[in-house]
């Protein structure tokens, strides 16, 4: 029996179209990690209800999969978590994971998209290879998901990050942290923007991107900056849905960090 266990780790989403890019992810860290057997888990419990609620999916929590892996008799664990910053949902998955660091022979981890300073500019090729040529007058407004954690920072350097590589007319906003859609909008027309074109900045295009970035709901971001002149087009692909994300987190993997009780790494 194989002793070696990929743990795919990520907020999860109930969305069909955003669970394919899920498991585009999954499956480049499987080819990648060869010789581990894959497993997933989801880290929001009301995510995981109404799946098997609505479809009939049973996804297990972090405790639950690592659990399952000592029982099954799996020695090293290799985790590779799907977030996009070092924010509370990481903390929250790498102390469930530290619990066990007494069950197993090894338990590593990788770090979430926005790590490393090359990550930055990794991500920043990545999406403007996807995105539309940039055009007059015309901006490009990526929503990310925010948060109170200090983390939240990630976001502006990202932005600083395609300032750098000449990208002008790039901004980054969040939902639910700073810059805010508010701060977006004042800055768009402070540089006489017109056109403004969505895209998440998440790994999947679920609730977020569907309902508060591209809904038709008066409260969405396409509807406000509708309501305040801009022309506005939307693109609902997730950083997961391009191949070359799935390639930056395999790489995180091969930099993976060693967990155990006595030594608390975040």
């Amino acid at each position: 029996m194989n002793q070696k266990a990929l743990a795919v780790i990520s907020f999860g989403t109930t969305y069909t179209l955003a669970q394919d890019a899920i498991m585009q992810i999954e499956s480049t860290l499987s080819c990648h990690a060869k010789e581990y057997d894959c497993f997933r888990a989801f880290t929001s419990k009301m995510v995981i209800a109404k799946l098997k609620r609505e479809q009939g999916q049973f996804v297990l929590t972090p405790e639950e999969l690592m659990e399952q892996l000592y029982q099954k008799g799996y020695k090293e664990i290799l985790c590779q978590p799907l977030h996009i910053i070092n924010g509370f949902e990481f903390e929250k998955m790498y102390k469930a994971l530290r619990a066990f660091a007494d069950k197993f022979d090894k338990i590593q981890i990788g770090r979430p998209l926005l790590t490393f300073e090359e990550d930055y500019k990794a991500c920043c090729d990545i999406v403007m290879k996807y995105a539309p040529a940039p055009k007059e007058e015309t901006a490009l407004v990526f929503m990310g998901h925010g948060t109170a954690h200090y983390a939240n920072a990630s976001y502006c350097q990202l932005e600083n990050t395609f300032r750098a590589l000449g990208h002008e007319h790039v901004y980054v906003g969040t939902v639910e942290g700073f810059p805010n859609l508010d701060y977006i909008i004042g800055r768009l027309k402070k540089h006489n923007i017109t056109r403004v074109h969505l895209m998440p900045f998440m790994i999947v295009a679920g609730d977020h991107a569907q309902n508060d970035m591209a809904g038709e709901e008066p409260d969405s971001w396409k509807s406000i900056l509708e309501s305040e002149g801009f022309q506005v087009t939307v693109q609902l692909d997730g950083l997961g849905s391009f191949p070359e994300t799935g390639q930056l987190f395999a790489s995180h993997l091969d930099k993976a960090e060693t967990v155990s009780k006595d030594n608390f790494i975040l």
